[in-house]
Order: C-alpha cells, then sequence, then structure tokens
C-alpha cells in the first residue's frame, strides 16, 4: 500500500508509521456472509453504477489545459468526471473526480487506448502519471507508444473532493510521542488521540462522505472514469493498494477488463482486509528492514556505520535512545526517526540517501538527520497535503472493513508482536487505531474472484516486499483463474514494474502492447542492488 510518503508521518497519534496502508497477523474479525438486506444494497449500487456509467460516456470528458497550481504542463490535459457520492442513490448528490491524460506518442494505428493508473494509499494521488512519458522515462516508451496514460485523483484525494480529519497545520505541527509505549499511560495517551482523530474525521468530513469512502465505492468511480474516456474495457496498472482496488475493479466488472496489471499486491482475502494485514505488514517489514542493515554492513567502507547487522542496529537503537531523551536538532524525535528511516525497508531507491544521512550523523553532521527527517512545515496545502493522505487512508481503510473494537485484543496482538518485530509495531497499530473506534458503519469486504469475462491478469511481485508480503500475489493469482505471476526472487522493493529489471519489463511490455502471457508463471532474478 500506502507508497507516496510525506518528508514526515506526522499523525495526530503521534505515530511514525508513515504510509503504511496496512497488512496485518493475529485474528482479525471474520467477514460474514453476505445478507439479503446486503445483496439488496449490492444490486442498487451495481444499477446506480450503470446509471452513472452510461451518463458519464454521454458527457464524456471537456479537456483543457491543467490549472497551473497543478503542477501539469502541456501536452498533459486534465479534466473532471462527476460521480454519485452513494451508488445506491445515483440521482442524488454528486462528486467530481480529477482526471488527467496525455495522449500515445506512436501512430494512430499503434493506439491501442487508455492506461489508467493507481499508485495505492489509500490516499495517493495518480495525476503523476502521464508525467512518466513527458520524462521520458525509458521503462514506459513501448507501452506510451500504444496508450494513452490516464492518472486521477480518487474520491476524497488531492483535488476530488478532498476530505479532512483535522486541521492540516496541526497535523504538521502537532507533538509525536514515541510511537514504543514504556507504561500504560502512554497506551491510554495514544488511545485518546486516536479516538480523537477518529471523531475528526467525522466532524470535518462529515457522516455523508465518510460513510461512502470505500474501495467499492472508488472501484465503481473507475468504472465511471472509463466510460468518460469512451473505453469500453479499462487497460489498468495498480500498484500496492492500487492492487486491491484492482482485484475488486476486476470482481464487480470482470467484463470491462481488457488488461491489468497489479504490482506489490494486497492480499484481498476478506479476513486479511484490514486488521490482519497491518500484522503480516510489521513482520515483513523487520525482514526488510533487516536487508539493509545487512546491506549497510556490506558498504561499511562508504557509510562507517558498523561491519555486520548488528553492529548497525546497534547504531540505531544508540540514536533512537538520543533522539527520546532530547530531540535531535529540537524537532527529531523517536516518530520522525522512524519515519525517515522506514523509507528503506520500503524502497531500494532509499536505501543509499537513507545511509548517507545516518552515517552523517554519526560522524558529527547533526543538520543532515534534521533536514530530512523534520516536519515539513510547507506541508499544509489542503488539497494536496499529508493531512489529507492520511484522512484518505484512515477513511477508506476503516470504512471499507470491520475492526476489532476490544483494546485488549489490539494491545495483546501487538504486545506479541513487538517482541520480535519492534521496527515498526507500535507504529502501525497507532495508525489504524482509529478504526477501533470509527464514527460510521464499516462494510462486509469484497469477495475477490474471477468473473465472467475476466481476461488473463498479470501479478508482479517482489519476494521480500514489506508493504505488501509476498503470500498476497499468491492469494489473488489463485482468486484470478488465468492469470500469470512474475516473481522477482530475493529483491524487496515496493513497487517493481518501475525498476529496471528486462526479465519483467519486457513480459510487462509484451502483455500490455499483444495481451499474452508466458504459458506458465515465471521467477527472474532481482533488479540490481543500489550501490553507494
Amino acid at each position: 500500500m500506502r507508497d507516496i510518503r510525506p518528508k514526515s508521518r506526522i499523525m495526530a497519534l503521534g505515530s511514525a508509521g508513515v504510509l503504511v496502508t496496512a497488512t496485518l497477523i493475529a485474528g482479525a474479525v471474520a467477514a460474514p456472509a453476505a445478507s439479503a438486506d446486503s445483496r439488496q444494497g449490492q444490486d442498487r449500487e451495481a444499477r446506480g453504477a450503470a446509471i452513472a456509467a452510461a451518463r458519464a460516456a454521454e458527457a464524456g470528458i471537456d479537456w483543457q489545459d491543467c490549472p497551473a497550481d497543478w503542477g501539469l504542463a502541456k501536452p498533459i490535459q486534465c479534466g473532471w468526471v462527476s460521480v454519485p457520492l452513494d451508488y445506491a442513490d445515483p440521482y442524488g448528490k454528486q462528486i467530481k473526480l480529477a482526471v488527467d491524460r496525455i495522449g500515445n506518442t506512436g501512430t494512430p494505428q499503434e493506439r491501442q487506448g487508455a492506461l489508467v493508473y493507481n499508485p495505492g494509499g489509500p490516499g495517493g494521488s495518480g495525476l503523476r502519471f502521464p508525467a512518466r512519458v513527458t520524462s521520458k522515462n525509458p521503462v514506459w516508451a513501448n507501452v506510451a507508444k500504444a496508450y494513452d496514460f490516464v492518472g486521477f485523483d480518487p474520491r476524497g484525494v488531492g483535488h476530488s473532493a478532498p476530505i479532512s480529519c483535522m486541521d492540516p497545520q496541526e497535523y504538521v505541527k502537532a507533538p509525536k510521542m514515541d510511537p514504543v509505549p514504556d507504561s500504560e499511560a502512554d497506551k491510554l495517551a495514544q488511545r485518546k488521540l486516536a479516538r480523537e482523530y477518529a471523531d475528526g474525521c467525522l466532524d470535518r468530513t462529515g457522516r455523508a462522505m465518510l460513510q461512502q469512502m470505500t474501495t467499492p465505492n472508488t472501484a465503481r468511480d473507475l468504472d465511471v472514469i472509463r466510460a468518460a474516456l469512451g473505453e469500453k474495457k479499462i487497460n489498468y496498472l495498480g500498484v500496492s493498494y492500487g492492487t486491491y482496488l484492482g482485484a475488486v475493479y476486476g470482481t464487480l466488472f470482470p467484463g470491462h477488463v481488457r488488461r491489468m496489471v497489479v504490482d506489490s499486491v494486497v492480499n484481498p482475502d476478506r479476513d486479511n482486509i484490514w486488521y490482519e494485514a497491518n500484522l503480516n505488514q510489521d513482520i515483513a517489514f523487520e525482514g526488510r528492514w533487516k536487508d539493509w542493515e545487512d546491506w549497510v554492513a556490506k558498504n561499511d567502507a562508504a557509510f562507517h556505520l558498523g561491519t555486520t547487522r548488528d553492529a548497525v542496529q546497534a547504531k540505531w537503537l544508540q540514536l533512537r535512545a538520543t533522539a527520546k531523551k532530547n530531540p535531535i536538532g529540537g524537532a527529531v524525535g523517536p516518530a520522525e526517526l522512524l519515519a525517515f528511516f522506514q523509507s528503506a525497508p520500503y524502497y531500494d531507491s532509499s536505501w543509499v540517501p537513507v545511509a548517507t544521512v545516518f552515517s552523517k550523523y554519526v560522524a558529527g553532521d547533526t543538520q543532515a538527520l534534521v533536514d530530512a527527517a523534520a516536519p515539513d512545515m510547507s506541508d499544509i496545502a489542503g488539497n494536496i497535503s499529508s493531512e489529507n493522505g492520511n484522512a484518505v487512508y484512515t477513511a477508506v481503510e476503516c470504512t471499507d472493513a470491520k475492526w476489532p473494537t476490544s483494546w485488549r485484543k489490539w494491545d495483546r496482538d501487538n504486545t506479541r508482536l513487538n517482541a520480535q518485530y519492534p521496527f515498526l509495531t507500535w507504529s502501525n497499530a497507532w495508525m489504524n487505531l482509529p478504526c477501533a473506534t470509527w464514527p460510521v458503519k464499516q462494510q462486509t469486504p469484497v469477495n475477490v474472484r474471477t468473473g465472467k469475462g475476466l481476461p488473463p491478469v498479470l501479478i508482479v511481485q517482489s519476494t521480500r516486499d514489506a508493504a505488501t508480503p509476498y503470500e498476497g500475489a499468491v492469494e489473488l493469482h489463485q482468486r484470478f483463474q488465468g492469470s500469470r505471476l512474475i516473481t522477482e526472487k530475493d529483491a524487496g522493493s515496493h513497487g517493481v514494474t518501475g525498476l529496471v529489471n528486462p526479465c519483467i519489463n519486457d513480459r510487462v511490455d509484451t502483455y500490455l502492447l499483444t495481451g499474452r502471457v508466458d504459458r506458465t508463471d515465471v521467477t527472474c532474478g532481482p533488479h540490481a542492488t543500489p550501490k553507494p
């Protein structure tokens, strides 16, 4: 999931666990069988989605130059698509979704339609996707010849009826507790902050909007966008949480999928969404954190942080203890440290930058760490702030599924995990705890499965991904008949398709350009390891 990360993860809960969409472990609340009332509601929403799509197909999109303050230069164009707030009431209140596009770079004869993208979250904006063409990203050059690249802000995100759970300035400035509790009093304080944050979501967003912040509704929005684009079937690329959105879309609209690539996969099992998902994520992050420490130790000549994993870990714990006693530079405590260092197990592209800052600090350069990890006080723009991203993350995950309401369960599960996997566990717990006291009705997750008309789906996954553990790709592969799984072995960067690995890049190109997949699943070697 959430793979678009602000400079600092400043949640009011004081949790440092930056954008981690969650994938967990102990006993989640099992999803009940659908009742007659819920099936009737789904039928109404299906009819509402069809009505909204027909309306959008007729209206189309009035493409214009993008607003100057969106940072999307020509030839990227922007527009709006109207969707129902509540698909059970398609003629009721409408909201506008921001979309953008860039045309295919090849000839009209080479064009195969629109490729729509979601980067993850929940809460990530896809509007930067067309810039992969203007920046001449070589990984996507072949696909860009055939497809218009289309991005959008999902409901509640950025320019699409943005939601909020607290004042953006307060979100950035709020003092952050150490995510690892020292006492029952610390836990009680975090519980209070979590409840206040949940209440703030209701107060600032409103019940009508908050109740409709779900993955199935975003999937319905995606189908309305498809219709507005004039496409009978969608080509879709989803990363992280975007894979779950794709899985739900493929379940609800199997006949509307032309080609679908999902990269770094959320386990779609209903029992996993979302409490279990976050616990499983804690385990995976610990493993990838150790991978990074091993790499740092191997490159001690560059970083001087120790020649063994244990030596590097000792310096990390020393740094954490120092920041807890007195925030470094008056601004970087344990929560801010974790927000910054968490990017290393998330993305290989962060390995060198994080190790470099760490090395400079140990050598006496405190300012480098403050510059990298201190809260970004400029991050207060309501439409594009980390506050908005965190609000959407919380709203979607909390509304998507039923969460345990017993603090005893949360405490037991996270205390047990923290004993073996301390890097992320408590931070992740506080980030998600608002779901325990969520103020609107929580839904039953969609039962992801193959439906009539669903084509082969291409699944791409690294074996040591921290944010979306490998088991999620296997689960989706089993549920989507005819799908193909490309495994990047001995790698763990979150988001694989954007990296240079010809074994993967060539197969993604072939699939999107021809629809062909390998006769069997494929295992690829890892992409190049970062070098200092």
